[in-house]
């Protein structure tokens, strides 16, 4: 990898450390808004969500691309380990998925007793 490439690598993995930095803040203010005792503005909620999710998809793509880019050889053609780990994030991700509306559901079966 030439020192041209490098620079530009590592200025893209310093941008997605930005991006994640914004995804933390961006969760913190959603948290607080829920926490709201005068409850959340569902707009700011919304954009807060949207800008988070498209922040989330930019950082993938990224460092797929990066990790990509770093493996300039394969050794094993015929290896599943791609497939079979990219599975397995999936099914992380759905998970995670699942448990976050969980929790949604939970907050908001509070909000309902609590009315």
């Amino acid at each position: 990898m030439d020192p041209q490439n490098q620079n530009t690598s590592l200025q893209r993995l310093q941008n997605v450390e930005k991006r994640i930095v914004r995804v933390l803040e961006l969760a913190s203010s959603v948290m607080d808004e829920w926490a709201s005792p005068s409850g959340p503005r569902k707009e700011l909620v919304n954009n807060h969500c949207s800008e988070f999710m498209q922040l989330i998809k930019d950082i993938q793509v990224t460092l797929r691309e990066e990790i990509k880019s770093a493996c300039e050889y394969r050794p094993f053609e015929k290896c599943d380990y791609v497939p079979r780990i990219s599975n397995e994030i999936c099914c992380k991700k759905l998970d995670h998925v699942i448990a976050q509306l969980d929790e949604m559901k939970h907050t908001i079966e509070g909000y309902h007793t609590t009315a």
